[in-house]
């Protein structure tokens, strides 16, 4: 890696579910990611599932990391802000989450003290996603 970090790119975000298949739907059939690959590792007992646009080649991602044993939510702490993603129609995006039952805390609209139209959704597993309008 240079100095600048020219040569460095992002890989991969990884969140924890609780219920990976719910998970797949919402970010595949709501937010119109691809399921890239998925694996099992018994012996740890967890599955890890790679969503996003494109290959990780060439895109980052998000590694979905489920721990089979897990019975309780996790706790998402103080700490994470959120996932962002750039949608074409951020009103019909948000039409199509409501209507799948998603929970969407900040409706779209301009972002304060600017005129970036923005939304927030929340994953299953209350993680926050930004929808920002990319026309």
């Amino acid at each position: 890696m240079s100095d600048s970090g020219s040569d460095a790119r992002m890989l991969h975000t990884m969140i924890r579910v609780r219920d990976l298949d719910k998970s797949i739907e919402f970010y595949t059939n709501l937010l119109g990611m691809n399921l890239l690959h998925r694996n099992d590792f018994p012996g740890g007992k967890f599955t890890l599932a790679f969503v996003g646009y494109g290959d990780e080649g060439s895109n980052a991602v998000i590694e979905l990391t489920h721990n089979w044993d897990q019975e309780e939510d996790y706790d998402l702490g103080n700490g994470f802000g959120h996932v962002a993603i750039g949608v074409p129609d951020i009103y019909g995006t948000c039409e199509k989450l409501a209507a799948a039952g998603a929970n969407i805390p900040r409706p779209p609209g301009p972002m304060m003290h600017g005129t970036t139209v923005i939304a927030f959704v929340d994953d299953p597993d209350g993680y926050k996603i930004e929808l920002i309008e990319k026309k």
